[in-house]
């Protein structure tokens, strides 16, 4: 028989992870086909996106280069066609870490598919609702406190709009994805307690790329929520969480004393 080497060990593992490779490839491509579907949709309703963004502005939007009208409504498309694929979105999620749960678990995919296009549609309103509102108001009021006027241009008006949106309706998802990871055993409530100011630096680093600004103020309207969206998701990981399998290790200290009373055992006997 041949000795083992490390050569076999390599060609045991690689495989698996070539399958889960391959297996993200392929959902990434069925989710970037149904967005660009739904971008085609969607452009051709532009205008009536646009103007049911500028709701926070009250005055007319300009544009000052010839194809900035053009790339707001290529962007702005984009953002409904996002919002329209997170039922497939969701779905190729599910469907990916579906083998690592067990039979009875697997009966949540309705319930949790619709609890997380309900998060993100959450994350989206109160985007629209709260934050757009309060930052836009906040900018064009403290411009005109100084006696400028306020001429936005539809394109960086835009880009403003659905960086905040997108950004606000996939954070939203944090709870429900820490939750789920958290079940199929990829992390454990202990880890995230642990990684929690690591969390928060991330979400002020995030915060201060996603606003086009990267102003304090705007920087912690994004960067509250997601610390405390983080938080949730460190609850729903406690609550839904699979306990971690006992090591040799853990095993071998269990204080139950059942292993040396066995030892005990074999020695008498013999």
């Amino acid at each position: 028989m041949a000795a083992f080497s490390p050569t076999m060990a390599m060609n045991m593992v690689v495989p698996p992870l070539q399958r889960h490779i391959k297996e993200i490839k392929r959902r990434l491509l069925v989710v970037g086909a149904t967005i660009m579907v739904f971008f085609v949709v969607a452009f051709s309703y532009s205008g009536v996106l646009i103007e049911w963004f500028k709701r926070p502005f009250e005055d007319d939007l300009i544009f000052y280069a010839p194809a900035e009208a053009l790339f707001a409504s290529i962007k702005i498309s984009f953002l409904a066609a996002i919002v329209l694929s997170v039922p497939m979105i969701l779905y190729q999620f599910w469907k990916f870490i579906e083998p690592a749960l067990l039979q009875k678990e697997q009966k949540w995919a309705v319930p949790l598919f619709f609890l997380g296009l309900g998060f993100f549609l959450l994350g989206l309103v109160f985007c629209n609702l709260v934050i757009l509102p309060l930052v836009i108001n906040f900018f064009v009021t403290f411009g005109m406190d100084r006696a400028i006027t306020p001429e936005l241009a539809v394109g960086m008006y835009v880009d403003f709009n659905v960086k905040f949106l997108l950004a606000f309706g996939f954070a939203f998802e944090i709870p429900l994805v820490l939750s789920l990871l958290a079940r199929v055993g990829f992390v454990q409530a202990d880890v995230l307690i642990q990684y929690r100011k690591y969390a928060a630096m991330v979400a002020l680093i995030l915060s201060a790329v996603v606003t086009p600004d990267a102003t304090l103020f705007t920087m912690l309207l994004m960067a509250v929520p997601l610390i405390v969206l983080y938080e949730i998701g460190i609850w729903g990981a406690k609550f839904f969480g699979r306990a971690p399998k006992p090591t040799p290790e853990t095993q071998n200290d269990d204080p139950s004393g059942e292993e040396s009373d066995s030892v005990v055992t074999d020695d008498l006997k013999g």
